[in-house]
C-alpha cells in the first residue's frame, strides 16, 4: 500500500505571475523579463484548448473561438536569426564602436517593418512626438511599452570577472555552489549575456510547464495602494485585458457551459418523465435520454457524452429548473390531498361559523364604504356644477375645481390629438380662459417637430433639397415640363454600367486632369451648329469643366471651362433642349452648344450649382432662340406646336423643334 501511494504521488508547484502594470519608457531591466508573458500566454493556450478539448473528448463537439496569441511579441523579442536578444547580442560582440543608438539603427533596419515595432524613424509624423530618438516600442493587445535603449549594451554584457566566478564556486553555501559550478571554471566559452542567460533560464520553465497540467488562477488587485475601499476601474480594466479573462469567457460559452453526470441529473428531475418516475430501474445515461426528449430538448441544444449531459444555453437549464420547482408544487399537492381532506371535516363546522360572521362584518363594512363613495360623489358634483355657473367670473373658491378641471381636460385632449407631423395644421380648440396657452403651446408643439424633422435630414438629404430649391428658383412657373420633375430626385450619374467602366478606365485617366472631381454625368443629344444632325454624347461636369466625348471610345468632343459659359437657355414648353453659350474667343470657331436630355431640368440645375451659373440661366417664352455659329454668325431655333414631338431642320434653314398639344 505504501509503494501504491508513493506511485500516485504528484508534484505541486506555484508559479506567481502579477500582471504587469502599464510602463511608459521603461529601460533594460523592464525589457529583459519581457518572456515572462510566454509563460503566462502558455498557460492561457493550456487553459482554452483544455477547456475546448474537453468538450471535443467528453460531448464530441466543439465550436472554434478566436483569442489573441501573445507568441508573435515573444518570437519579435527572442527569435532567430532575428530577434531584439539576438541582435542585442550581435550588437555587444560587434568590433569597433557600438553604442546604444547603433543598436536602435541595427533595430529599425532588421524588423522596422514589424507590425509590433515601432521606432522615431519609422513613426508617423503625428507618434513621433510621443517616441524619442532613443525609444522603440513594442505594441501588444494588453496596451502599449515603451522603451529606452540607454544602458542597453552595458547592462546586457555579463561584467563578473572571472576570478569573481572561481571565489564563489568554493563556498560550502549550496544555493551559491549551484549558481557557480566548478564546470563553468573549465568552459573556455564566451560568456552568455544577461539576457541569453534569462532566456535560457525561462526555456527550461517552458519545458516545465508544458510537461505538466497547469492551473491557471487568476488574481486581480483593486488598486496600488493595498488598501480596502479604493477600486481603481482603469487597473482593473488593464488586468482584465492582460489577464485574457474575456478570451477564457468566449472559449467557455463557445462550448457547453452546464456539465452534469447523468446519476446526479437523472436523480433531480426524474420526476418531470412519467417513465422514469418515480424510481427508474434501467441505466442513468438511458434514463436522461428518456427524460429529455419527454422535455422536448432541441437536438442542438444539448449533447450526452459518455459520463455526462452537456447543455448549452443558460435558458435550457432555467426551464428544466422551472418545471422542477413548478412540479414540486403538485407532487405537494397530491401527498397532502389526503390529509387536508381529513383536516377540512374537522373543521367545517368550526368554518362555516367564521364564514357567516365574517360576511355579516363584511356586508357592513362594504355598506360603509358604498355610503361615503356616494357622499363624496355629491360633493364632487356640487362643486362642479357650482364651478359651472360661476364659470366667467374671476378664479374664486366657487369655481377654482371647476377651472382646474377645464385646465386638466384640455392638456389631456391635446395630449391624445398632437399633430403628427409638420404639414398637419390641425389644433384643438380651447375654451376661452386657455387661449393665450393654447397658442404657446402650439408654437411649441410645432418648434418641436420641426427640430425633430431637422434632426432626422442627413447632409446627403440636405444636399438634394438644395438642388430641389435651386430647380423651383429657376423653373418654377417658366418651364412646363419642371412639375413632372418634382416628384424624382436629383442622382449624381445617369449613366449604365458599361458607361460608367469606360469613364473611369479612359476619361479619369486620359482625359480630365488628376486634381479634377467628377461632380455628375449624364447622357445627352448634341447637335450639330450647322446640320443639326443629332449625335450621342456623354457630359460630364468636374468641378472645373464641361465635357463632352462620345459615348463608344470617349473620345473627347468639347471642353469648356464653366467661367467662359456666358447663358445657359432653355425654351419654356415641354422639350428636352438647353443651349450653353460661350464666350466665342474661347471656344475657337465651333460656336454655342446645342443639347438635348430627358432629364432636362435635372441637367441644367447640376450645371448651374457646379459651374455657379445660376444668374446667367434663362427660359425663353419666344417662339424662337439664336445661337452662335461659328465665323461670328447667329443660328435660329423654332419652336412650334405640332401632333408629336420631333425636331428637324426647316427649309429656311432653321432649327425647327416640334412640340406636342
Amino acid at each position: 500500500m505504501q509503494s501504491e501511494l508513493e506511485e500516485k504521488r504528484k508534484m505541486l508547484a506555484q508559479l506567481e505571475k502579477i500582471p504587469q502594470p502599464e510602463f511608459e519608457g521603461v529601460s533594460y531591466p523592464s525589457f529583459i523579463p519581457f518572456r515572462k508573458k510566454e509563460a503566462k500566454n502558455v498557460i492561457e493556450d493550456i487553459m482554452n484548448v483544455k477547456s475546448r478539448d474537453s468538450d471535443i473528448i467528453i460531448c464530441t463537439y466543439a465550436k472554434s473561438v478566436e483569442y489573441f496569441n501573445n507568441k508573435i511579441i515573444c518570437d519579435l523579442v527572442e527569435g532567430k536569426p532575428i530577434g531584439i536578444i539576438t541582435l542585442l547580442d550581435e550588437e555587444c560582440l560587434r568590433p569597433g564602436d557600438t553604442t546604444d543608438i547603433t543598436f536602435l539603427d541595427k533595430l529599425s533596419e532588421t524588423i522596422g517593418t514589424h507590425p509590433h515595432f515601432l521606432c522615431h524613424a519609422r513613426a508617423d509624423n503625428s507618434t513621433r512626438k510621443t517616441i524619442a530618438r532613443d525609444e522603440f516600442r513594442l505594441i501588444h493587445y494588453a496596451g502599449e511599452v515603451t522603451y529606452n535603449v540607454k544602458g542597453f549594451l552595458d547592462k546586457n554584457n555579463d561584467l563578473l570577472f572571472r576570478d569573481l566566478k572561481e571565489a564563489m564556486s568554493e563556498t560550502t553555501n549550496p544555493i551559491l555552489s549551484k549558481c557557480f559550478p566548478k564546470s563553468e571554471l573549465y568552459n573556455k566559452k564566451r560568456p552568455d549575456t544577461a539576457g541569453t542567460q534569462f532566456k535560457n533560464s525561462l526555456s527550461q520553465l517552458m519545458v516545465i510547464l508544458m510537461s505538466k497540467e497547469p492551473s491557471y488562477v487568476r488574481c486581480i488587485k483593486p488598486n496600488d495602494f493595498k488598501m480596502r475601499g479604493i477600486f481603481d476601474e482603469r487597473i482593473v480594466h488593464h488586468q482584465v485585458k492582460y489577464l485574457g479573462l474575456m478570451e477564457n469567457l468566449r472559449v467557455r460559452r463557445a462550448g457547453f457551459a452546464y456539465r452534469r453526470p447523468y446519476e446526479v441529473f437523472l436523480k433531480r428531475y426524474k420526476c418531470l418523465c412519467p417513465e422514469t418516475w418515480p424510481h427508474y430501474r434501467g441505466a442513468p445515461k438511458d434514463g436522461v435520454e428518456i427524460l429529455v426528449r419527454h422535455l422536448d430538448y432541441d437536438p442542438e441544444e444539448f449533447r450526452l457524452g459518455k459520463t455526462k449531459l452537456f447543455i448549452r444555453f443558460p435558458r435550457v437549464l432555467f426551464a428544466t429548473e422551472d418545471a422542477f420547482q413548478h412540479r414540486k408544487h403538485d407532487l405537494a399537492t397530491a401527498v397532502q390531498a389526503q390529509y387536508r381532506g381529513f383536516a377540512q371535516k374537522k373543521k367545517y363546522k368550526t368554518l362555516k361559523f367564521s364564514t357567516i360572521m365574517l360576511q355579516s362584518y363584511w356586508r357592513r363594512y362594504q355598506a360603509k364604504k358604498l355610503m361615503e363613495k356616494r357622499k363624496h360623489a355629491a360633493q364632487v358634483i356640487r362643486k362642479f356644477i357650482n364651478g359651472y355657473i360661476h364659470r366667467k367670473e374671476e378664479e374664486c373658491d366657487e369655481n377654482r375645481e371647476f377651472i382646474r378641471f377645464t385646465k386638466h381636460n384640455y392638456l389631456y385632449k391635446i395630449q391624445q390629438n398632437l399633430p403628427k407631423t409638420v404639414l398637419d395644421k390641425s389644433w384643438p380648440s380651447a375654451p376661452s380662459m386657455l387661449q393665450e396657452a393654447s397658442s404657446l403651446l402650439r408654437k411649441l408643439c410645432m418648434k418641436n417637430l420641426i427640430l425633430k424633422y431637422m434632426k432626422k435630414v442627413t447632409p446627403e438629404f440636405k444636399s438634394k433639397m438644395d438642388e430641389k430649391v435651386e430647380a423651383e428658383s429657376l423653373f418654377k412657373g417658366k418651364k412646363s415640363l419642371y412639375g413632372d420633375s418634382v416628384k424624382n430626385m436629383f442622382v449624381d450619374s445617369r449613366l449604365d454600367e458599361q458607361h460608367e467602366k469606360l469613364i473611369s478606365s479612359v476619361f479619369d485617366s486620359k482625359v480630365k486632369s488628376m486634381e479634377e472631381k467628377v461632380k455628375y454625368s449624364s447622357v445627352v443629344t448634341k447637335f450639330d451648329r450647322h446640320g443639326y444632325k443629332p449625335r450621342k454624347r456623354l457630359m460630364i461636369l468636374t468641378d472645373q469643366h464641361l465635357y463632352l466625348v462620345t459615348d463608344k471610345d470617349c473620345a473627347l468632343k468639347d471642353k469648356i471651362p464653366y467661367d467662359q459659359i456666358t447663358g445657359i437657355l432653355s425654351s419654356c414648353h415641354g422639350d428636352g433642349l438647353f443651349i450653353v453659350t460661350v464666350k466665342p474667343d474661347e471656344n475657337g470657331v465651333k460656336g454655342d452648344l446645342i443639347l438635348r436630355s430627358e432629364e432636362v431640368i435635372e441637367v441644367i440645375t447640376k450645371l448651374a450649382m457646379i459651374g455657379k451659373k445660376s444668374d446667367v440661366v434663362q427660359v425663353i417664352s419666344d417662339h424662337s432662340i439664336s445661337h452662335g455659329l461659328s465665323g461670328g454668325k447667329a443660328g435660329t431655333i423654332d419652336f412650334v406646336k405640332g401632333p408629336v414631338d420631333s425636331m428637324k431642320k426647316g427649309k429656311n434653314g432653321h432649327f425647327c423643334v416640334i412640340v406636342a398639344h
